[in-house]
């Protein structure tokens, strides 16, 4: 069993040489999130600026189950999407369980209750303001929503940030479905649980520091925003 201080110091060698095999699981990381991410926003912000403007019998029921499932636990999700994609579940003809397709689909379903919820508080803010002034130029609720979420953009960055940091913290599901196979579906969180486990704390350190250095910049791009009055997304209770 290695001395903290040699922990840290192999950690620090590891950081500065970028050996090839911590290079590879910050990448896959890396990929596996933007992936997530990018499949999550492409539907949450478009159902969560309709849903932001939309009025229909059942909408309270609707946002109950979008709040709920902000709560979902991340090992639940990949409880889901193993019994959808494993031999006997209704997508198991794809093929893609253990691979890095089910990871990218577990982290998509985990963030996308975020995206649309954080998407639809925005827009619907955003139409309490100007909905009636667009709603007398002749504005449906489709055009609505399309043109209020395009004006509250940079707002929508601070939304993807988020889901980003979401998506890249997660552990469960991404262990659930890619079983942390060595070179293939390992990432940051689950090599960072599998090598603490047993007891290879250097390589840990090293990616507990990667992985905390990407949440920063993260955090960083996020403030930024807020301070330049783009975050209005992220305020006190803007899921209510």
């Amino acid at each position: 069993m290695q001395s903290i201080s040699d922990s840290l110091l192999l950690a620090w060698h590891l950081l500065v040489t970028l050996e090839p095999g911590f290079l590879s699981i910050v990448g896959r990381s890396l990929a596996v999130s933007a992936c997530a991410c990018a499949l999550a926003c492409c539907l949450g912000l478009v159902l969560g600026a309709w849903l932001g403007v939309a009025r229909f019998t059942g909408r309270a029921l609707v946002l109950t189950f979008l709040n709920t499932a902000l709560a979902v636990p991340s090992v639940v999700v990949g409880l889901v999407v193993y019994l959808l994609l494993s031999r006997s579940g209704p997508l198991g003809f794809l093929g893609w369980l253990f691979s890095f397709k089910a990871m990218v689909l577990a982290q998509a379903i985990l963030v996308l209750p975020l995206v649309t919820a954080l998407t639809r508080q925005l827009v619907h803010d955003a139409d309490q303001t100007h909905g009636e002034q667009l709603q007398s130029l002749g504005a449906g609720p489709t055009l609505r929503s399309l043109l209020l979420a395009w004006d509250e953009r940079h707002a929508l960055l601070v939304v993807v940030l988020t889901a980003f940091g979401r998506a890249i913290s997660e552990v469960g599901a991404v262990m659930v479905v890619g079983g942390n196979m060595e070179g293939f579906t390992r990432v940051m969180t689950t090599a960072i649980a599998l090598e603490t486990s047993k007891g290879d704390l250097p390589l840990a350190l090293a990616l507990g520091c990667a992985l905390l250095a990407v949440v920063l910049v993260l955090n960083a791009l996020v403030a930024l925003l807020q301070r330049l009055g783009y975050g209005t997304a992220l305020r006190p209770g803007a899921l209510a």
